[in-house]
């Protein structure tokens, strides 16, 4: 899918030395960070929904521990 990334000048500056550095480009660059972004947001909505599901299963012990 094509799309139009507009970024800050400084932002571009930086992309660009780092994809120089690492012999790549910038398109290359922004997919691993999109990638790297999607990853870690999936995880961390498995481990809420994890805690969720713990809370809701053990609601009850942890409120008689809150009352100890």
């Amino acid at each position: 899918m094509a799309m139009t990334l507009r970024l800050p000048e400084d932002l571009d500056r930086e992309l660009e030395r780092i994809a120089r550095e690492r012999s790549t480009s910038k398109h290359a660059l922004i997919i691993e960070a999109a990638d790297r972004f999607a990853k870690q947001n999936s995880k961390t909505h498995q481990v809420l929904s994890a805690i969720d599901e713990i809370g809701d299963q053990y609601a009850d012990a942890l409120k008689r521990l809150e009352d100890a």
